[in-house]
């Protein structure tokens, strides 16, 4: 099956339904659930810009077992050529979203891509694995899936040392069988993003919450299932898309990309679907072995850049509207906005210039600029946040809905809300979006996974520290030091 189209990918969700919960009841179709439809609408919207004559070559490419024309996002880049055909890919996505989507189905699939690269890595927990994996990439590559994952096991404490691994299997999602047929997993995980709007889910290692070298063997497994797998449910959160329309909410009636903790109850995963299986060692360093984290993060820093214009487009029209663009201080703070992009977009430019190929034959990006990429841009979305809020201040408060720009105050508002460059439609419009950006329940969960999606800042930032070599820095002030 080639790249599919939007229907094609509403169609599927519908036949084939998970258990996925909302407000305290079993949705029967998130197509047709309030909460979730207009999610699935914009997701049904990325697929259908593969078809899009105009974007052909820059959406598909063909693929190398059927030459249909397959998703861009799951190419194996072997050229720096193909790393840019990659990006400019992910960024027509990211763009659409306005980066405000973070798990658009590419995220997925440069990580599969990577694992399956990396082939050999997995064949040495067992033979089979090898194959299995890069089955399982053909299979989500030809039949154009949607994905999630979820990485993390719930924790009863979070004091080092109170809830040893070994003593919490009860909770954590853990391997209490194997059979004939295939393992049977038994537990819950956090967070699966977009899991009611995918098809399947993937659960491996990650270096943010590595295995303790005594871990129980039943913790230590990758594997990928669908998400209507028997037994396996999913719990959402509330929705931020209030089922209102898209002037009042602009960002949450689009863009809702739901999260959610999955629950496994005894659920089977069929060995062929199986990757590794009880091995610490071989799951602790899986990312690093495979570099699965360099391409998903060009494509996270791909999202970040788009991101980024779009807060940039609307701070500027906000001021314009509010006459404020000449102040100092707006101008101020505007370059600051300007500064986070630029600096996001060097720093994914040089990760693609200095890319490397890698032992799997793989094109990697440079791993560096995309590190201080991710690390910055947890403190730079927070402050543009803010930004958007010194920015708009008051003209942020009381907006009236579009049912009261037709409503029996509505000449008032039409004479009271104006501006000498806008008509109070078009203000009160612009500013629902700036509100859905940094004040509405969409906004602030945004603001929150930027914080932690690209894990913990200060680990983060000695991971950074551990990587970088800092002796051709310290030689040079060595250098300068033994100078007569």
């Amino acid at each position: 099956m080639p790249a599919r189209t939007g229907a094609e990918y509403i169609k599927a969700l519908h036949d084939n339904p998970a258990e996925v919960y909302l407000n305290g009841k079993r949705v029967k179709d998130v197509t047709t659930q309030p909460g979730l439809r207009n999610g699935v609408q914009t997701m049904a919207k990325l697929m259908d810009m593969q078809h899009d004559a105009r974007l052909r070559d820059e959406m598909t490419y063909e693929s190398p077992t059927t030459g249909d024309r397959v998703g861009l996002s799951f190419i194996t880049p072997r050229t720096l050529e193909d790393l840019e055909r990659r990006r400019v890919m992910m960024h027509h996505w990211a763009r659409t979203t306005c980066g405000m989507m973070g798990r658009s189905p590419d995220f997925m699939n440069v990580n599969m891509m990577a694992m399956a690269a990396a082939g050999d890595y997995f064949a040495q927990n067992r033979p089979e694995f090898k194959q299995n994996m890069q089955n399982y990439y053909e299979y989500i590559r030809e039949n154009d899936s949607v994905l999630t994952h979820t990485l993390l096991n719930l924790q009863r404490n979070r004091a080092p040392g109170a809830t040893p691994l070994e003593d919490r299997t009860d909770i954590a999602l853990s391997v209490v069988k194997e059979t004939d047929a295939g393992i049977i997993v038994h537990g819950a995980r956090v967070l699966a993003t977009l899991a009611p709007l995918s098809e399947e889910i993937a659960l491996y290692p990650t270096t943010s919450h590595m295995l303790p070298d005594n871990a129980p063997s039943p913790t230590s497994f990758a594997f990928a299932i669908p998400c209507n797998t028997p037994g396996l449910k999913f719990q959402c959160r509330e929705s931020f898309d209030h089922n209102r329309s898209h002037y009042d909410h602009p960002l949450g009636s689009r863009f809702e990309e739901m999260d959610a903790v999955a629950f496994f109850d005894n659920v089977l995963v069929p060995w062929e679907r199986v990757f590794l299986l009880g091995d610490v060692a071989l799951c602790n360093n899986m990312q690093l072995a495979t570099h699965r984290h360099l391409h998903s993060g060009q494509q996270v820093v791909t999202r970040n850049v788009a991101k980024c214009e779009f807060v940039l487009g609307l701070a500027n029209l906000m001021t314009e509207t509010l006459g404020s663009n000449d102040q100092t201080q707006a101008q101020t703070m505007i370059a600051e906005i300007i500064e986070n992009l630029e600096v996001t977009k060097a720093c994914l430019r040089t990760a693609e210039v200095d890319a490397k190929i890698d032992e799997w034959g793989v094109m990697c990006p440079a791993e560096l600029p995309l590190q201080v990429a991710r690390n910055m841009f947890i403190r730079m979305y927070p402050r543009m946040g803010e930004i958007l809020h010194l920015l708009g201040s008051s003209s942020l408060m009381a907006l009236p809905s579009e049912a009261d720009m037709e409503g029996p105050l509505a000449e008032d508002i039409s004479r009271y809300l104006e501006t000498d460059t806008s008509s109070a439609k078009d203000r009160v419009q612009l500013f629902r979006l700036a509100w859905d950006v940094s004040c509405s329940a969409f906004g602030a969960r945004q603001i929150l996974y930027e914080r932690f999606f690209q894990a913990d800042s200060v680990r983060n930032a000695v991971i950074l520290y551990n990587m970088t070599d800092r002796e051709p820095a310290s030689n040079l002030v060595r250098e300068f030091l033994a100078q007569d």
